[in-house]
């Protein structure tokens, strides 16, 4: 969206303005591609880093504004959706020479700049497609940045929304099942943007290749696995994003309905116009420019458009591949390719590795092949964007000519010296093409991309000590090794007495408790109650209904009281229920509360167990375990 000054709809009227303007600037937009308008026989590289904010114990820090203030003589750092994440905008460059180097110590100063600053108010950077320690109620409207067009955009996307709530469903190592009532799940994705300047009369060809290499992009590059403590896709800011938006609601017919955040349905066949139009007439128009242009009479004037209608609407559709309108002040407008696949990290390097990766193919493969659509298919290219950001380097594509390849042959046989070849050809310096593609090389020879070692560390370490525990280590290695700057491939798996910022004390109930239950009904036998608990060795189940709201508990003193008193009875006694002596009344407590609060709380009615509960809904349950278990790691830290 830019820095464009832009509101909700308000009424028709504004509506019928916008609609005007926006028909005018495809109008426009078709008359300059006609008339040459475009610059050419130049092409520039840009990109914008997007980052998120930790705290001192890694947890997400929201004082993005605070540090904006320090930098306020900076024009290239802005604020994004969440108070927590920060983006800067680079220079962009002529893809040649140095270029890439260049944009990497652009963007190490530029990130030096901001940790200064940022340290300062005991914030850290972090570079990760996911924040992992992010927590489900740290995507609350609070932490929307305050600033009037992200408000508006909010607002216009939840009356687009059909059902009560916006649901995230994804399955991988585990399975996240959760609903939200806001879009701001849309804040937890940060990523690297690429853009690539491209020819009108090359921009469909580029923008085919572009959707071509989205898969083994995302599969070499893949650095976002976890998401509220679960393991997921590899890249799964992918699903994460598509969902976070998704206005649809099941229906009872099969009608097609597209989300705002897509891949595509086809290949470009004659004109960028195709995606503009296509985006006009699936998706509503939720904002307008508060600023009004009349393109028609500016291009009879001689004067360059900044076609904001178009770009207003085209900031609020987002494509992996995202076609892009620029007229700088000054300059000759241009067209872009932004490619939106690359997540955050792991490190500048990889990142820039990853850039020199995407840039060299498409340049090499455009040089081999005049037109990719007679090499694959779309639905084959669709397939394998989905394969890589769920599966990542372990994919295996449907490459040219129906030919299947595992993603590390397609990238290291193939793809590699198409990459290198495109480079050469840009003229980009040699050493430059090896360091960058070296680092692509080996990642995909050891197997090992953010994903890859982010997922092997979080296994090992939930083996270890708790959820919220792992993800801080997690979280604070992934920090420090991108302070060393040493590319993914290279960093080793942290051990838990690496990181002693771990202070549990601060933390809420949601996250230590027990959300994988075994639970009962209060028509079930006591005997099923008893094997139960033998089973799983705990002394506590809770009893729910069929709806998932808390009835009462049972615990193991009671199951002992009631079988010792009925063996004392000579009598047969008919079939005990779990009515019949669970607790309908338990001690709980909200998944918000303070972890102290919870401790103090089973201290105070002399409980071994709490369960979490809202709106009467059983979400967990916590226990004297949980504590215990606390105490022994701080204990170990303080040794």
């Amino acid at each position: 969206m830019g820095d464009f000054n832009v509101s909700k709809m308000t009424d028709e009227k504004q509506m019928r303005v916008f609609m005007r303007n926006l028909l005018n600037d495809v109008q426009a937009l078709e008359y300059m591609l006609d008339n040459d308008k475009f610059e050419t026989g130049i092409t520039r590289i840009g990109a914008e880093q997007e980052m998120c904010l930790v705290n001192k114990q890694w947890k997400p820090s929201t004082n993005a504004k605070d540090i904006l203030k320090k930098l306020k003589k900076y024009n290239w750092a802005e604020t994004e959706l969440g108070k927590f994440n920060l983006e800067i905008t680079l220079t962009p460059h002529e893809f040649k020479g140095k270029c890439l180097s260049k944009m990497e110590d652009e963007i190490q100063k530029r990130l030096g700049i901001i940790r200064k600053k940022a340290n300062e108010l005991d914030t850290e950077i972090l570079l990760c497609g996911i924040m992992p320690t992010l927590r489900k109620f740290d995507l609350v409207y609070e932490n929307l940045t305050d600033i009037p067009r992200y408000h508006a955009l909010m607002e216009a996307i939840n009356e687009q929304r059909a059902g009560d709530f916006y649901e995230l469903r994804l399955s991988g190592i585990d399975e996240l099942l959760v609903k939200h009532d806001t879009p701001m799940l849309e804040a937890c994705n940060t990523s690297f943007q690429v853009h690539l300047q491209i020819a009108p009369d090359e921009f469909v060809k580029m923008y085919n290749i572009a959707q071509a290499l989205a898969a083994p992009v995302i599969a070499i590059s893949a650095n976002s696995p976890i998401l509220f403590g679960k393991r997921l896709w590899h890249e799964t800011r992918i699903a994460l994003f598509q969902q976070s938006l998704d206005t649809r609601a099941s229906q009872d017919h099969l009608r097609e309905r597209s989300p705002r955040v897509s891949f595509g349905k086809d290949w470009l066949q004659d004109s960028i116009l195709e995606i503009y139009k296509e985006d006009i007439m699936r998706f509503r128009v939720l904002l307008s420019s508060n600023t009004q242009e009349d393109a028609i009479e500016m291009l009879n004037k001689g004067a360059v458009p900044a076609l904001k209608a178009l770009q207003v609407h085209n900031g609020t559709v987002y494509r992996w591949n995202r076609p892009c309108y620029g007229a700088p002040s000054g300059m000759e407008p241009h067209l872009r390719i932004e490619c939106r696949v690359l997540p955050a990290g792991p490190t500048v390097v990889d990142e820039m590795a990853s850039a020199a990766f995407w840039l060299g193919a498409m340049t090499g493969l455009a040089l081999e092949h005049d037109d990719i659509r007679k090499q694959m298919s779309f639905a084959d290219a669709s397939d394998n964007f989905g394969k890589a950001s769920r599966t990542g380097l372990d994919s295996k594509f449907t490459w040219f000519k129906d030919k299947k390849i595992s993603a590390p042959d397609l990238i290291l046989k193939e793809l590699l010296p198409i990459a290198r070849e495109g480079l050469k050809y840009r003229k980009v310096d040699t050493k430059d093409i090896d360091k960058y593609l070296g680092i692509v090389k080996e990642r995909a020879q050891k197997h090992c991309t953010g994903a890859r070692w982010a997922l092997r560390t979080y296994t090992k370490l939930i083996g270890e000590t708790n959820h919220d525990e792992a993800l801080t280590v997690l979280t604070a290695a992934t920090v420090q090794n991108q302070k060393k700057g040493i590319p993914v491939h290279k960093w080793t798996l942290p051990n838990l007495e690496d990181i002693n910022e771990y202070m549990p004390t601060s933390l809420v109930v949601s996250e230590f408790m027990n959300t994988d239950l075994i639970t009962v009904q209060k028509d079930d036998i006591l005997d099923l109650v008893a094997d139960m608990m033998n089973w799983r060795k705990t002394r506590y189940i809770a009893v729910e209904d069929t709806k998932g709201q808390m009835v009462g508990l049972v615990t193991s003193s009671m199951l002992l009281n009631h079988f010792t008193r009925k063996d004392d009875c000579l009598n047969e006694q008919p079939i005990s229920l779990v009515r019949d002596i669970m607790i309908t009344n338990p001690i709980t407590v909200a998944p918000d509360a303070l972890i102290d609060k919870a401790l103090e709380k089973m201290q105070q009615h002399k409980v071994g167990c709490l369960l979490v509960v809202k709106d009467g809904e059983l979400m967990g349950i916590i226990t004297e375990e949980h504590f215990l278990q606390i105490t022994n790691r701080l204990m170990k830290r303080l040794k």
